[in-house]
Parts: C-alpha cells; sequence; structure tokens
C-alpha cells in the first residue's frame, strides 16, 4: 500500500484540497494526476507515484492539506487487476467526495446519500442533488445564507480561498514584524528616455518594455548599499542573500493577488529581465504559473501605481523576507532645480517610492541608503 502524501516543499502558507481528479477504485497509471491542492499562490496536481488501483481517499474537497498529510491511498500493481475488495473501502471513503455543505444540509433533511445519483464531476453529489432528492419528497429546498442579515440591497459574496489565504497573511506578517515605512520621490525623465528610445527595438522582439524592468534592475543594484535589504529574519539569525530573486507583485485580471519570482536579477541585463518579466505576467495572468514560478523570492516589488494610486505602503507579502518596495504613478508635477545657480521650476515626471522594512532586520540609516542608491540608478540611467 502506498501513500501518497502532501509534498513538504509546495509553495504557499496553506492548501486545501480543490478536486479529486480519480475515483476510489479507478486504475490509475504512475504520473496520472489525482487531486488538485489550492494554495494562495498556485494550483498544484499531484500524481501518482505508482501505477494500482486507488483504494482511499483520506482528504475530501475544502480540507485543509498539511506538508506530510496523506492525501490517499494506493494498491500497487502486484496483484491481477480486480481481485481486490473494494467495497468496504468504497463506502468508507463515499463521504470524502461530498463537501461540507452538502453534508450538513442531507444530514438537515435526513437524506440518504447512498441511494442518490450524483450530477456533478466524476459522480459527485452537489447540492443540486440534495434539493432534487427533497422536493421528490415534497420539501422545499434548503437555501444556504446567513440567517442573521436580512438585508435585501446588499450582496453577499463568500470569500474565496485566494482571498482568505492573502488574508491570513497579511494579518500574520503585520503582527509579526514591526512595519516601517521611508518614502523618496524619483525623477523617471531618464528612464523614460531610454525607454521611449528603445521600445520598438524590444518590441520587434516580442517584449513589452514596462517600467517595471527599470525598477526590477535598480532595485538589484540598490542591494549592494544595503545588503540586509535582500535578507530573510529568523529568530535565531539573519540571512542575507547574495542572490538577487525579486517578486513582481501582479494582480490577477478576476481577484486577488501573484507573485512570480525572478531569479539571479543581479546577474540579468535589462533585455533578459524584460523577457523574464513578459513571459512571467502573461502567464499568471493567464493562470498558468507554475509551483517553482513563484518560489525563492528574497524580495518584492509592489507596483501599485499601474492602477493609479499615488503612494501606499504596502505590507510585506512574504515573511520572512525584509522589505518591499511600493512604487506609485508616475505624474507630472513642478519641481525645483538648480541651474546655472539660480533655482528655477521645471515639469518633470515624478513617482514616490517607498521602501517598507521589517524593523527587527532594518534600521532608517540603511533603509534611506537603499532608496538613495536605487532612485539615483534610475535618475541617471543612461540614454543609449
Amino acid at each position: 500500500m502506498i501513500d501518497v502524501k502532501v509534498p513538504e516543499d509546495r509553495e504557499g502558507s496553506s492548501a486545501v484540497v480543490r478536486n479529486w481528479l480519480r475515483n476510489v477504485g479507478d486504475h490509475v497509471s504512475e504520473n496520472d494526476a489525482l487531486v488538485e491542492l489550492e494554495t494562495d499562490k498556485a494550483t498544484q496536481e499531484i500524481c501518482a507515484p505508482v501505477t494500482g488501483i486507488l483504494v482511499e481517499v483520506l482528504l475530501s474537497p475544502d480540507a485543509e492539506a498539511l506538508p506530510g498529510m496523506v492525501l490517499c491511498r494506493i494498491e500497487a500493481d502486484t496483484v491481477a487487476r480486480g481481485t481486490i475488495d473494494l467495497k468496504s473501502t468504497a463506502t468508507r471513503s463515499f463521504e470524502v467526495f461530498l463537501s461540507p455543505a452538502v453534508q450538513r444540509v442531507a444530514r438537515q433533511h435526513g437524506i440518504e446519500l447512498t441511494g442518490i445519483t450524483g450530477t456533478g464531476r466524476n459522480g459527485r453529489i452537489t447540492k443540486g442533488d440534495i434539493d432534487a432528492a427533497v422536493a421528490a419528497r415534497g420539501g422545499a429546498p434548503t437555501m444556504l445564507k446567513r440567517e442573521s442579515f436580512k438585508a435585501d440591497d446588499v450582496e453577499i459574496v463568500p470569500h474565496d480561498r485566494m482571498r482568505l489565504a492573502i488574508a491570513r497573511n497579511m494579518v500574520n506578517s503585520f503582527i509579526a514584524a514591526p512595519h516601517v515605512t521611508a518614502v523618496f520621490e524619483a525623477d523617471f525623465s531618464a528612464l523614460l528616455a531610454h525607454r521611449s528610445k528603445h521600445a520598438e527595438a524590444f518590441a520587434s522582439e516580442g517584449l513589452h518594455l514596462t517600467i517595471t524592468a527599470y525598477l526590477v534592475m535598480a532595485a538589484a543594484a540598490a542591494m549592494s548599499t544595503a545588503p540586509a535589504v535582500n535578507s530573510r529574519w529568523y529568530d535565531d539569525h539573519l540571512e542575507i542573500f547574495k542572490e538577487v530573486n525579486i517578486g513582481v507583485g501582479t494582480a490577477l485580471p478576476q481577484n486577488g493577488l501573484v507573485v512570480p519570482v525572478i531569479r539571479h536579477v543581479q546577474t540579468l541585463s535589462l533585455r533578459e529581465i524584460v523577457r523574464k518579466l513578459t513571459d512571467l505576467t502573461a502567464r499568471a495572468r493567464a493562470g498558468k504559473l507554475s509551483v517553482p514560478d513563484m518560489k525563492g523570492g528574497t524580495f518584492t516589488i509592489s507596483n501599485h501605481g499601474i492602477s493609479g494610486s499615488l503612494f501606499a505602503a504596502p505590507v510585506i507579502i512574504n515573511r520572512p523576507q525584509s522589505a518591499i518596495l511600493g512604487v506609485g504613478k508616475v505624474e507630472k508635477r513642478a519641481v525645483v532645480r538648480q541651474r546655472n545657480g539660480a533655482d528655477v521650476v521645471e515639469v518633470r515626471p515624478m513617482c514616490y517610492v517607498s521602501l517598507t522594512i521589517d524593523h527587527r532586520v532594518l534600521d532608517g540609516y540603511q533603509t534611506n541608503s537603499w532608496l538613495t542608491k536605487f532612485v539615483q540608478t534610475l535618475e541617471s540611467w543612461p540614454v543609449d
């Protein structure tokens, strides 16, 4: 008997069983997908490690899946198929294919589940099937809603798993790490001049030269000034990384946020960063990121200005990282510059940039040194 377990190295702070792809009694081949696990960052398929018969499922849909927990058991093909008595196993595992809501409604109405033919995926019994059984007995379908909320002009939208996971992460991060935010202002004139000159050449290669690519490269350059920004805090030590793996917060079209990671940024050219960023962003919005795409980040950028905000102080998304960069909207503003010893007012494309740090790791001097280098890199970007 082979135990199929939740991977120890899955990405995300928590996972739940999203959907079983095979039923108890099915014959499965090695590497066949058995079940989908959903975390706050990705959906991961768990495959059969051997060829055999799926004889038991231990975690039902919507159940929490902790690392190392047994998902199911497979009887390896050491005997001929069909010689294993699956009757008792199938009965024992029947209820794991029912959602908590279906089980609750069935108990409420005294419905015998073994007498119902499911119309859901792979024969799964749905609430509609229960309502049909209740109606057949002359009863009324059960309405699953909050009894204590009576307003007719309010739409109640249940939280999805990603929103709940994001909420837990934000609360835990805010409680565990004392956040402090420093704000600088950056002149994007040089950066935009370079982008204007080279965007067409990048586009001819199928690459979209975005401001985010410059931010990623400048962030990597600033790490040399304050290496502890690129670190992780643990109760008994600090890990300072030589590799700069930058996660880029990416809003999803429907809802939620994912953070794909560009690895070894300190070794990459602008063109290489753009190529990786183009690929990761497209796959993120298409829901095609894999677990490795979001693993191993050492620093995070939240370019919230894309959606229009001038300033924000993001909470550290991926603890135990030590800092997160927030970048606001680029906006033309009147600024004072010195020209030939005199103050002059000029209109410049300006942007507020913030570095939110874990104050256990970093102090104001390091934070401001990092931001100074970051802004200098952007403002001195060569046109060619």
